[in-house]
């Protein structure tokens, strides 16, 4: 039997605490995530410093957790790979540290991994990526279609303003009274409402493909704090049914608009928003039907979030091209995509 590619994964960006190891790039032996939620639930949102000292605390034992779960030892390694950016500067620390002690105590090499392409290679666990393809990447900081001619080569097509939708769905979440994180209770909400308030769709008729979200914020809490002032009750889902019916909206559109450019051969839908359920079915609904020669590939429901194992993925690319790092690594905390420029020759 071929010996396989073991990969010992890190990501700590955030509020995750999450260590794996993957086999040559898409098979998961082990997943350990230790999440914090619970710890930033009463901040209404994460604290930076409160995410650091959880990682610090979490890390070894999801490293001890990981390799044993996934039978093997440091020995068996091939790797080490490590989210280095972007996200909170003290989390990521944690995260790159312990991986560079792992690589050189062991005679490992390195790979810097960029978050956001984590979460799109999370989707390499569904099926092998087919180039050229399209990323509508959508989580807690970023809101980005990115397009991608070869593996480990990112054109971000369209952006963010202000808001990224996953920031939005939080923000409004504290105006309903939903505790942090709030995207999955108003996907549950919106399921149960209407469209009854008719948001905006900003930016969902310009000529670009870039994304605006703090107007939809704005109207929203507008609306409410007004009903608040005459006394007026509304119906909480039917708020949550029309913010989401905006956010949908306006992702759905600019992404159709996008295909008819940028023909792909598959559209991945990834990161942490991309769980919600109103936009699967959407997506799910329509393009097959506009877009019979293209296939949607959803990311995995339990890798949306924060995950070693995407991280995992996206590192065996780089592996494969000997795209390693060394002990002068540090955390970026806003990386952008540059980060592999013309990878693939």
């Amino acid at each position: 039997m071929e010996k396989q590619n073991l990969i010992l994964a890190f990501e700590s960006s955030c509020d995750e605490t999450s260590v794996a190891v993957i086999a040559d790039g898409h098979t998961i032996l082990s997943n350990v995530i230790a999440t914090q939620i619970n710890s930033h639930k009463r901040f209404g949102g994460v604290v930076p410093e409160v995410a650091s000292r959880h990682h610090i605390e979490e890390i070894t034992i999801c490293i001890g957790d990981a390799l044993k779960e996934a039978q093997v030892t440091y020995d068996d390694l091939d790797a080490v790979a490590v989210t280095y950016g972007p996200g909170l500067v003290g989390a990521l620390l944690v995260g790159v540290n312990a991986a560079k002690v792992i690589a050189y105590t062991h005679h490992l090499p390195l790979i810097p991994v960029n978050h956001m392409a984590g979460h799109i290679y999370a989707a390499r666990f569904v099926e092998p990526f087919q180039f050229p393809l399209m990323a509508l990447l959508v989580s807690g900081g970023h809101t980005e279609l990115v397009y991608m001619q070869a593996d480990g080569q990112f054109e971000i097509i369209g952006e963010t303003r202000d808001d990224a939708a996953g920031e939005a769905y939080d923000k409004i979440g504290r105006v309903l009274g939903v505790p942090y994180p709030a995207g999955k209770v108003i996907d549950e909400m919106a399921h149960q409402g209407h469209d009854t308030f008719k948001f905006p769709r900003a930016m969902i008729d310009e000529d670009n493909y870039d994304f605006s979200f703090s107007g939809l914020k704005s109207a929203f809490i507008n609306t409410v704090h007004h009903a608040d002032q005459i006394g007026e009750t509304l119906d909480k889902n039917d708020l949550a049914a029309s913010f989401q019916a905006s956010v949908v909206d306006v992702l759905v559109s600019k992404t159709e608009r996008v295909l008819r450019e940028y023909p792909v051969k598959q559209l991945v839908l990834a990161g942490g928003v991309a769980a919600n359920h109103g936009l699967r079915e959407r997506l799910t609904a329509e393009l097959p039907a506009k877009f019979p020669d293209m296939k949607l590939v959803l990311a995995p429901l339990k890798l949306c979030g924060d995950n070693g194992a995407m991280i995992g993925a996206a590192a065996y690319v780089q592996y494969q091209h000997q795209q390693f790092g060394d002990a002068t690594l540090n955390a970026d905390p806003s990386l952008e995509f540059d980060w592999m420029p013309n990878m693939v020759h």
